[in-house]
């Protein structure tokens, strides 16, 4: 995971605290450490363990010299957090200076054969690996960018690699491979950054790099080479994000802004449908669809074949990318395969859309620029705007969205596009209402585990309230559809262990209060997501989140789940957590 900064200023700012706020905007990729590189007359580095405010207060990162450098924050890979191995990486002669994302395979036989001849490493990690190569290859007569180029022929597994050196001032060089990397440009100065949120406070001019291509960064220009050293052309796309989508905006934290931004980031996605009828004409005849999607985006797909074979009647089969081998046999040329992920990066799905010929390929993502809209055929754009915490909350709804509109649109259901015009307004209804379900979260501070339960519709969104507890509370959350419970689970229900039902209006209605009379039966405490006119559901639970009655349980998954949202939020801050960075977790998981 990991993210990587640059910059190559041409104007009077120091370097140094541009990269600090771009990394600041890249924590969702890693917090175990932090670490800056400049050059002035030499390379300055300044690094630590730790969240980057720990480190900035200990070091003061912004005052470096210089106006151009690297910057990087870490989730450990290869080698535990700690100092040393801490990113950026120097050669012993401190000459050159390396950030890098990924995982390189065959360092250890890498590093064995520089030890023979005589290197000196002091860090646990495979990133050391790449700037002592560079250092040795420069020794050889090579310049920086070429030193790079006969690095990476060495070098199996993933990377994002950038690179500056004092034997070439006034230089920076990058390259990747299966993990990402993004160029900048505006008024004469130059950013790279391993996502586009880094840097959109200083461009929304973008630019992709390819597979070992490698971009050279001077203060004249940014030119992007080929394997076989031809420059390679590319027009900056303009992204339609702005800086205040990146901003906390007054709220505590990333988390709960965006949770907050749902109404919007719902409409915007609504705004696709003729993007998305166009694409489904395109695509023709569909006897059958194929889902591949990791963690949040999995339950979005799972939403996403509950709706379709509602309301299209198309049999609709969801795979866990990372399980997706055993699945190949099941598509032909009359399969839609869809690969959902909110960055385009995760390397489960990428390498599952890679995997197979013969489907058409459509991928869903919420980021232009990425690995999945070059392996696509055709790419849905959800509108939620960058995310920045790591527990996905308005991506998950954006993605449930285009899901719903393409069972409208392939079920020719216009009753359906009309009720998800009226979504923004039911979550509203939630956020407006939030302070009772803030009070809640004080009654379950202290719980061990949880069970959420639903049915149909509402099976999935169980699975996703379940996960956002899990990943930002830390407490055991199980989830499961409702009429599983006598086939096994019962058996852990007690007065111990509160059980969330989802209970909407619709026909599943009296099949899922059988089973909270069943948990009730047993002296479980009762919580309920239901509509707020559900006189009997009510009288018997403990506590209720109660929902505009207008929402049936075809529209369920898209809003009540905004309340499951904020009730794992709100306990997670009872709890005295950061909801933003849930320990062990990163966002974009491209190992």
């Amino acid at each position: 995971m990991c993210g990587i900064v640059g910059c190559m200023l041409n104007d009077n700012r120091k370097a140094a605290p541009v990269l600090l706020d771009c990394a600041k905007k890249l924590e969702y990729r890693g917090y175990d450490s932090v670490g800056l590189a400049t050059y002035d007359e030499r390379i300055h580095v300044k690094k630590d363990e730790g969240y980057i405010e720990t480190v900035d207060e200990a070091l003061n990162l912004a005052d470096m010299p210089g106006n151009y450098g690297i910057a990087h924050v870490r989730w450990a890979s290869v080698g535990k957090p700690s100092k040393l191995n801490s990113h950026p990486h120097l050669d012993e002669k401190e000459t050159v200076a390396v950030v890098h994302n990924g995982t390189i395979t065959n360092y250890s036989e890498l590093k064995d054969k520089l030890i023979s001849e005589g290197h000196k490493f002091i860090s646990q990690t495979d990133t050391e690996v790449i700037s002592h190569l560079i250092e040795k290859f420069m020794d050889e007569g090579s310049d920086l960018e070429h030193a790079l180029r006969r690095c990476i022929e060495l070098l199996d597994g993933s990377y994002a690699i950038v690179a500056i050196s004092a034997k070439e001032p006034n230089k920076i060089v990058a390259t990747r491979k299966d993990s990402p990397l993004v160029l900048g440009q505006k008024d004469g100065s130059y950013y790279l950054a391993s996502d586009i949120p880094a840097m959109i406070k200083y461009t929304n001019r973008i630019m992709e790099l390819n597979k070992k291509e490698i971009v050279v960064i001077t203060k004249e220009k940014l030119e992007i080479h080929d394997e076989h050293d031809n420059i390679m052309f590319r027009t900056p796309i303009e992204i339609d994000w702005t800086p205040e989508m990146v901003e906390k905006n007054g709220y505590e934290h990333y988390m709960l802004k965006e949770i907050h931004d749902q109404p919007e980031s719902v409409r915007r996605t609504l705004l696709q449908i003729d993007e998305i009828k166009e694409i489904l004409d395109d695509i023709g005849e569909i006897e059958k669809i194929c889902i591949v999607a990791c963690g949040t985006s999995y339950h979005a797909a799972l939403s996403g074949k509950y709706i379709i074979e509602s309301e299209a009647r198309i049999p609709t089969n969801v795979v866990l990318a990372s399980e997706f081998a055993h699945s190949l046999n099941i598509m032909d040329e009359k399969t839609l395969l869809i690969g959902m992920s909110q960055s385009g990066e995760t390397a489960d799905t990428l390498k599952a859309l890679n995997s197979i010929e013969g489907p058409t390929k459509l991928a869903i993502v919420n980021v232009e620029i990425s690995e999945m809209t070059k392996i696509a055929d055709y790419t849905i754009l959800t509108k939620a705007g960058p995310e920045l915490s790591v527990a996905a909350t308005k991506t998950y709804t954006a993605q449930v969205t285009v899901m719903y509109m393409i069972a409208a649109l392939l079920g020719n259901n216009e009753e359906l596009l009309d009720k998800l015009n009226k979504v923004p307004e039911y979550i509203e209804d939630i956020l407006e209402n939030s302070e009772i379900i803030k009070s809640m979260a004080k009654t379950y501070l202290y719980a061990n585990e949880l069970f959420y339960i639903g049915k149909g519709f509402s099976y999935p969104t169980a699975l996703e309230a379940a996960l956002k507890m899990k990943e930002i509370s830390y407490i055991h959350a199980e989830a499961y559809a409702s009429g599983e419970l006598k086939h096994g689970p019962l058996a852990l229900i007690d007065n111990n262990m509160p059980v969330i039902t989802i209970i909407p209006p619709g026909k599943d209605h009296n099949l899922t209060l059988n089973s909270l009379e069943e948990v009730k039966a047993r002296n479980s405490r009762i919580v309920t997501v239901c509509s707020e006119d559900d006189d009997l559901v009510q009288d018997k639970s403990e506590e209720c989140i109660l929902i505009n009655p207008d929402v049936d349980e075809i529209l369920a998954p898209l809003v009540y789940i905004v309340a499951l949202q904020l009730l794992a939020y709100y306990i997670t801050i009872e709890k005295k957590h950061n909801p933003d960075r849930p320990r062990n977790l990163a966002k974009t998981v491209t190992v």
